[in-house]
């Protein structure tokens, strides 16, 4: 089996990991995010991730958790697969020679160019998760969104292509889905590398056990929301907004709406359980992939 045949194949097991341990986390983030601004002497919806989980779950039942996982299974072998591919193929090509470790600097520039290529998959994946995920948080507000009601995965990509200009409606939000993934995956594999190295004690991460994966899975997790955070939270607000009657013409425009009415806290709405969610779910995959990498030889 090829190089890249052997980055798609545990590119596929660690997105599966990932995803499965993630989604209930991401969930809730998603759900914080696009819950509506209350009004003066309101409330919000969601008091915080707890209280969001516990409806939730009052409502949907612990399936709700899980809503919109369709869409990012259903692509998590194509999005990973590039990812892990891109990232391999860069990495040979900055390679001085074969068998050589890449330098931490080196990896971020991989882990960049990886994030060039995975945003155009990633916009509308995460533009019909979003949609489901942001329903039961619109419920109730009186935004136009909610008139809309999404029966799965594959309604939101009907509707959407029907009503919203067709296929350039699911790229809606492309701009900051690349301003994450381009610096959040070069904080990824850059921090990801680093650990490693740290924990070797040298460029030599060859003899790491599972445990040293682990952790170098979770901080690298860790450091790409604390890279990007804003940035999906303006992401999830452009694709959850409505589309004949939008409240944001751009990403600098939600930029600065959200700042002027919710302040700089409003930009990191979801934070904890983004950060919840990151350290163990790509811990998972980072396992996964060494893991069947490692075994594929």
């Amino acid at each position: 089996m090829g190089d890249v045949a052997k980055d798609l194949t545990a590119g596929t097991i660690g997105g599966a990991a990932q995803l499965i341990c993630g989604h209930p986390f991401d969930t809730i983030k998603v759900k914080l995010q696009s819950q509506p601004t209350p009004l003066p002497g309101q409330v919000p919806k969601y008091a915080g991730a707890i209280d969001a989980v516990k409806q939730t779950i009052a409502a949907e039942g612990p399936r709700g958790l899980y809503k919109g996982m369709g869409a990012p299974l259903a692509t998590v072998a194509a999005f990973n697969a590039v990812l892990f591919s891109v990232r391999g193929q860069l990495e040979a090509l900055l390679r001085s020679e074969p068998g050589v470790p890449l330098t931490v600097n080196q990896q971020i520039v991989c882990g960049a160019g990886a994030g060039v290529a995975v945003s155009v998959l990633a916009c509308p994946t995460e533009l019909i998760k979003c949609r489901l995920q942001a329903q039961s948080a619109l419920a109730g507000s009186g935004a136009a969104t909610v008139a809309v009601k999404y029966g799965g995965p594959m309604d939101v990509a009907r509707q959407v292509l029907r009503s919203e200009g067709g296929v350039k409606g699911l790229f809606k939000g492309l701009v900051p889905t690349m301003a994450r993934e381009i610096p959040g995956n070069a904080a990824m594999f850059g921090v990801y590398e680093a650990t490693k190295q740290l924990l070797a004690g040298g460029r030599d991460t060859s003899g790491l056990g599972r445990g040293s994966l682990v952790v170098a899975g979770g901080m690298a997790g860790a450091s790409f929301w604390l890279m990007v955070y804003p940035t999906d939270v303006i992401k999830s607000v452009i694709q959850v907004d409505d589309y004949k009657n939008p409240k944001f013409s751009g990403t600098i425009d939600a930029f600065r709406k959200i700042r002027s009415t919710e302040g700089i806290k409003g930009l990191y709405k979801g934070f904890g359980p983004a950060m919840a969610r990151s350290v163990p779910a790509n811990a998972a995959c980072f396992l996964a992939y060494e893991m069947t990498r490692s075994a594929l030889g």
